[in-house]
């Protein structure tokens, strides 16, 4: 078996011929077509003296044929994947040694052969050149194939036989890639396009699941057990009808990452992998005009804080491809902070990045950074975020949200900083929890600051900008990984209510609303982004446990345990008190909060600060409840203070 490896291993991860090697072997081929066509010439038509010119003949082949392969370089091309286009090439190839040829043998036996018969013997030698670098190029590749699926069929216990959804531009490149793959073996392309039944592409047939009955037929036929999309598009096209019959008939549904994506060091198979919930939750993302980001960023100081979060580190991401200057990366996490640079650095040599392990908390810290790095704008998302732990310690959610947000707003005035872009929650309207309601306290300090600069009551130049938006798809400690990791371990399925639902949206869209915030931003908004509809969390679990070929009820439960520590069914962008207003983007809106005078706003939260620094946990929600008269705790043990 370890012998079989290592021949596998050495056919599939070959070093692709040489072009001088491809060269000579065309080369030698199309000699051989030169004396196959003489010899026809010399033994049919009876002509002994383009026999006698034969070393002449051969050297004017030589440097006809060198000729024709330089100018459509085709030795250049890699003949494992060679294609029908490349056939086009070595038939033009072919042509010019024909031209070439022909205009020899007229200079040489102008009066000594008949042009008929010349054109005869240089257009037989073109066909037989054409013919024999096909044959020997389609021989290669049929040897490789059949040696590579043979020993990948010895080495991998078993090929997972799938169709490729769609024939357009995408999924017959993907077959392409696969076509020699070790895990995959493409059995055909499924549509649902009438005008396509019957059809073949790329050697494979093209299958039309008309109804459920057909799909049964076809996936049974040819022992299907996946269906490969060719983006995440594709697969929420399909959602409610195919992925339906693959869910029902417990066939894997795959999608294969975008080709920019794919490390072109690794087999392409390496990249695909299973449909989760989150592809088919994201709606069409709001429109970022790339424009205003760069004019704002380019070239610019940017400090992050949180930036080993979730939201933090895409923040990071996306700075980077709009040419900033410099990122300080500020965060109390030492091992993903650590893990956020090495990511980085690997991917983004080029780019000036200073980590910097500190507490928001810390004002000294803080001083510190902002002296050495004077960054111009300021991404805020550093925040205590997990609302059952922050109910069993709100000192801390106080300490991080509140006078860690006042900390940094009161350095960017200092400093001068341009902008400070504070990332909110949908928590922090109406919060019915301690988290939420630090959450709004920031908003109202960041924002009450910006409105006592614009009066003249505070000297500088900072412009606050806030964002809120809602639950983000595959953040750390968000509900879809808990629901992956439970579902791998068999169960059971732990879900709060039956009737929970929440707004979602991805990583990416979070921090691109950031960005646009920044710069779509003139002073004190708070920006609200359209969620679209809410999801039930109980159906994001059932779909979760069908993409996993389970059933639920059957393979795996689902439990409800009840709604946590400072929990609601559901969450809102807007408060009761609150309006919005538009914007120019159709999917962002401003939020008209309530006003308050900085004095009085900022003496209360002092206070309540001062409670939270002595752990008097009593007077300190007393006075949150003052402050943010809508914070209502529900479920918690903080409703009874």
């Amino acid at each position: 078996m370890k012998l079989i490896n290592s021949l596998y291993e050495k056919i599939t991860h070959a070093k692709y011929l040489s072009i001088y090697v491809v060269a000579l072997l065309d080369l030698l081929l199309s000699l051989l077509s030169t004396l196959a066509a003489v010899l026809v010439t010399y033994h049919f038509l009876d002509i002994d003296i383009i026999w006698k010119q034969m070393v002449n003949i051969a050297m004017a082949s030589a440097l006809a044929s060198l000729l024709a392969f330089w100018v459509f370089r085709t030795y250049r091309n890699i003949i494992r994947f060679s294609r029908l286009k490349d056939s086009l090439t070595l038939a033009l190839a072919s042509m010019v040694k024909f031209v070439v040829l022909l205009a020899f043998y007229l200079v040489i036996f102008q009066d000594q052969i008949a042009f008929r018969d010349l054109l005869f013997v240089s257009l037989s030698d073109a066909i037989l050149t054409f013919s024999l670098m096909i044959l020997i190029r389609s021989f290669m590749i049929f040897v490789y194939e059949r040696m590579s699926g043979q020993l990948a069929a010895s080495t991998t216990p078993h090929f997972r036989h799938l169709f490729i959804y769609g024939v357009g531009p995408e999924s017959i490149s993907l077959s392409f890639r696969l076509r020699n793959d070790i895990k995959y073996k493409v059995k055909g392309f499924c549509t649902y396009s009438e005008h396509l039944k019957n059809l073949r592409v790329e050697d494979l047939n093209v299958y039309l699941f008309e109804d459920e009955a057909r799909f049964v037929q076809t996936i049974h036929r040819y022992n299907i057990e996946a269906i490969l999309f060719p983006n995440e598009r594709t697969v929420q096209k399909e959602q409610d009808r195919l992925l339906n019959l693959c869910e029902r008939y417990k066939l894997k549904v795959l999608v294969s990452p975008p080709v920019d994506s794919i490390d072109g060091r690794q087999d392409h198979h390496v990249n695909i992998r299973e449909v989760e919930v989150e592809d088919l939750l994201n709606r069409p993302e709001i429109s970022i005009d790339m424009s205003e980001v760069k004019a704002m960023l380019k070239d610019k100081v940017i400090l992050v804080t949180g930036a080993a979060g979730s939201i933090g580190s895409e923040i990071c991401r996306q700075l980077i491809k709009v040419g900033v200057s410099k990122i300080v990366l500020f965060d109390n996490a030492e091992t993903p902070m650590h893990n956020l640079r090495l990511e980085l650095e690997e991917k983004y040599p080029y780019v000036s990045l200073r980590p910097i392990i500190g507490d928001v908390r810390s004002e000294q810290r803080i001083k510190m950074v902002f002296d050495r790095y004077h960054p111009q704008i300021v991404f805020h998302a550093a925040a205590y975020k997990h609302v059952p732990l922050m109910e069993e310690n709100p000192c801390e959610a106080v300490m991080v949200n509140v006078f860690g947000t006042q900390n940094i707003a009161n350095s960017c005035l200092k400093y001068g900083v341009e902008k400070m872009v504070m990332v909110s929650t949908d928590k922090a309207v109406n919060p019915t929890n301690l988290m939420g309601a630090s959450k709004r306290m920031a908003e109202i300090y960041v924002q009450t600051l910006g409105k006592a600069v614009a009066r003249g009551q505070k000297q500088g130049k900072t412009k606050f900008i806030t964002t809120r938006f809602g639950n983000v798809l595959g953040s750390n400690g968000s509900v879809l990984p808990r629901f992956r990791e439970q579902i791998a371990k068999g169960g059971p399925v732990t879900v709060t209510h039956p009737d929970i639902i929440r707004f979602f949206m991805s990583i990416p869209e979070a921090c691109r609303l950031v960005l646009e915030a920044g710069s779509l931003g003139n002073d004190n908004e708070i920006f609200v982004f359209d969620m679209g509809q809410p999801v039930k969390i109980a159906d994001m679990a059932k779909r979760m446990i069908a993409l996993s070929g389970l059933r639920e009820g059957e393979d795996i439960q689902i439990e409800y345990t009840g709604l946590r520590p400072g929990e609601k069914l559901y969450e809102e962008v807007l408060s009761n008190e609150e309006n919005t207003i538009p914007t120019s983007r159709e999917k962002i809106r401003i939020a008209k909060a309530r006003e308050y005078e900085f004095d009085e706003m900022f003496k209360a939260e002092s206070e309540i600060i001062d409670r939270a620094r002595n752990v008097d946990i009593p007077a300190m929600i007393h006075l949150v409840r003052e402050l943010v008269p809508e914070y209502v705790s529900r479920n918690s043990w903080l409703a009874n203070i």
